[in-house]
């Protein structure tokens, strides 16, 4: 097998379990949830507003990489779930700001920590040895999120 091909096939593969352990982490969370199910854009949209209050429609969407349009049809949707309520910019009044709803902040945290317990029961289901490679694999993995952003940024 040249390098090439070590390549291509460690990155399929990579891409492949990535995709697959979000997948089934989503699938395992989703199962134990009692209130409507968030489409993925809408979760994404209510964890930027919550890690940055009060930020412009256009900013949003352009921090998601969405047309206008939609994230404001995602405002529209998560307004009346009664997870986002929109402000008045002071200094531009034209302006939306984005604000997440104590109900919004609940089920961020209530989703953050549900996960965060899963994640650790699998991870000490793994061997010592699994648990050490993925460990060791964490900086590579950062560094390959942080490439990706970055050439999403520069685009």
């Amino acid at each position: 097998m040249t390098s090439i091909e070590s390549s291509d096939s460690l990155s399929d593969s990579l891409a492949d379990v990535l995709a697959g352990v979000q997948r089934m982490i989503r699938r395992r969370l989703r199962a134990g949830l009692t209130e409507p199910r968030l489409r993925g854009a809408q979760i994404d949209l209510l964890r930027l507003v919550a890690t940055r209050p009060g930020i412009r429609v256009s900013d949003a969407a352009k921090e998601l990489y969405l047309a206008g349009n939609s994230v404001s049809t995602l405002v529209n949707q998560l307004s009346r779930a009664g997870y986002l309520r929109r402000g008045t910019d002071p200094a531009d009044r034209r302006s939306v700001l984005l604000l997440p709803t104590e109900a919004a902040t609940a089920r961020l945290g209530d989703w953050a920590a549900r996960r965060s317990a899963l994640v650790r029961e699998q991870v000490g289901r793994l061997t010592d040895e699994e648990r050490a490679a993925l460990a060791a694999a964490l900086p590579a993995l950062r560094s390959l999120a942080r490439h990706l952003h970055e050439e999403v940024e520069g685009a």
